[in-house]
């Protein structure tokens, strides 16, 4: 089997523009309004990928694992304002968000490289970083709205057990469970259908490198279990801390605004 693979040049990507342009027909066709949207989204994506790709070429062949993980604790830091922007208002929502997100890539990232799963060089620690970053935001930014929604909408009902002298993490015992359930399909979901429905990422690009699919099966297997772990720690750190930040020392339930 052929390794080589046939990988776009700069003219090649100018060439998909038309894909763009396709996007925009379309929306103009249905009024949806979104010309310059996607105008602006698609420029966006041009120079955040090229100016990251500089930097990725920089950190892969001058920095080591030191380098790598402070660019995965980076990835970490933006991943926190951006799970708690979708809770805006929840007590305490940026803390909680770097926290959980950043115990999740820990622990996965950590469990990965010392028992040998993937090697300590940044071509590679970044790329599994950034898989496990995004799986743990989309987990704790799930659990946080959640749970702040249920704050404003399961009010009374939370209140009524407090009145009955239940302490606050018994009173939210069934809404957290329910958080952390509702944050954790994705990944469950993902996880149960992977090669049935599409090939996932990782697998895909592989292939596409000209890797065998059996052993891009391998590492796709690895990549999934992962997104795992890091959305059930991230899951659960997130479900605890919220359920801390919506009371205060007399258990009694802070009022958090709508979510958007």
């Amino acid at each position: 089997m052929s390794t080589g693979t046939h990988i776009p040049d700069w003219l090649g990507v100018l060439a998909s523009i038309v894909l763009v342009l396709i996007a925009i027909g379309v929306s103009m066709r249905a009024h949806l309004g979104l010309t310059r949207e996607l105008l602006w989204a698609a420029g966006r994506a041009f120079v955040q990928l090229v100016a990251v790709g500089i930097v990725l070429t920089l950190l892969f062949t001058r920095a080591g694992l030191p380098g790598a993980l402070l660019w995965v604790t980076g990835m970490v830091a933006v991943a926190g304002f951006v799970a708690a922007g979708r809770s805006r208002g929840l007590p305490q929502g940026r803390r909680i968000a770097w926290v959980s997100v950043g115990a999740g890539t820990a622990t996965t990232v950590g469990v990965l490289l010392v028992l040998g799963v993937i090697e300590p060089v940044p071509s590679v620690v970044v790329p599994v970083g950034g898989m496990v970053v995004s799986g743990s935001m989309t987990a704790a930014s799930l659990t946080m709205r959640n749970l702040a929604g249920i704050a404003d909408t399961q009010r009374a009902d939370i209140e009524a057990r407090l009145a009955l002298g239940l302490r606050s993490e018994d009173a939210m015992a069934p809404h957290l469970r329910r958080a952390a359930i509702t944050a954790l399909v994705p990944a469950i979901d993902s996880t149960k259908v992977v090669g049935l429905i599409a090939l996932p990422g990782a697998m895909t690009g592989l292939i596409l490198a000209g890797v065998e699919p059996i052993v891009a099966v391998r590492y796709q297997i690895v990549v999934m279990y992962m997104l795992l772990a890091a959305a059930s720690l991230s899951a659960v750190v997130a479900t605890r801390m919220t359920r801390r930040a919506l009371f205060d020392d007399a258990d009694r339930l802070h009022r958090v605004p709508p979510t958007s």
